[in-house]
């Protein structure tokens, strides 16, 4: 497994309990069991979205839920390499293939409850692969397999291929770097999703230094 799965590497890091706090928050807007699909994305390239999504994947799962990490990012997508699979396929292959023929693309992780369908072959069209309906009817037919599927979306100012999944999910989360992420990037993606009529759960602010704690703690008080 990557280091970057610091919830099983560090389980009592600060940053594991920050992401299972996370995950508390998130169970609560899940109370509702038809509704079961989050988006985790981010502004710019670089912000940690497939480390919150692969972490809050695992973090679910070790609470015996039935978790599908999808990574919808088909350009430069990273969970085949955070969790270390072999296979080359994936979502883009599985979108030429039969939908129903979904098994032979998802893999199973060493964390029990958590599966991951990595990007696969690098497409030409991955807003219109994305768009289709074929991609629409494969995640309604998990929905009904998995308690908890996380979809790792693109940058939302990068691509388009992030708002095209907005009518299949049922919250989205933006994640945000510290000193990195620009504030008016961040309202206009959280105005893109909004236009996109997507419930936003929340942001989550990643790689905030330990010594900035303080002064976040006292400021939002």
């Amino acid at each position: 497994m990557s280091s970057e799965l610091i919830v099983l590497n560090k389980p009592k890091s600060v940053t594991s309990e920050a992401i299972r706090t996370l995950r508390s928050n998130l169970q609560f807007t899940f109370v509702d069991k038809k509704k079961n699909v989050l988006m985790v994305t981010s502004s710019m390239p670089g912000e940690g979205k497939s480390f919150i999504s692969s972490n809050l994947g695992v973090a679910f799962a070790l609470t015996n839920t039935k978790v599908l990490l999808i990574d919808c990012d088909l350009r430069k997508g990273r969970n085949k390499s955070i969790f270390k699979l072999s296979t080359d396929k994936g979502l883009s292959d599985l979108l030429l293939d039969e939908v129903k023929e979904y098994k032979k693309y998802i893999e199973k992780t060493e964390v029990k409850n958590l599966s991951v369908l990595p990007k696969g072959t690098v497409p030409p069209n991955p807003s219109e692969l994305l768009g289709s309906n074929k991609c629409m009817e494969l995640i309604n037919l998990l929905k009904s397999d998995y308690d908890l599927i996380i979809l790792d979306c693109p940058p939302l100012n990068c691509v388009t291929d992030t708002l095209v999944l907005t009518p299949v999910i049922d919250e989205a989360v933006i994640v945000c770097s510290y000193k990195k992420t620009p504030i008016e990037l961040l309202k206009s993606s959280k105005k893109a999703l909004e236009n996109a009529n997507a419930k936003i759960a929340g942001v989550v602010m990643n790689n905030l230094d330990s010594k900035s704690n303080s002064y976040y703690s006292e400021y939002y008080k």
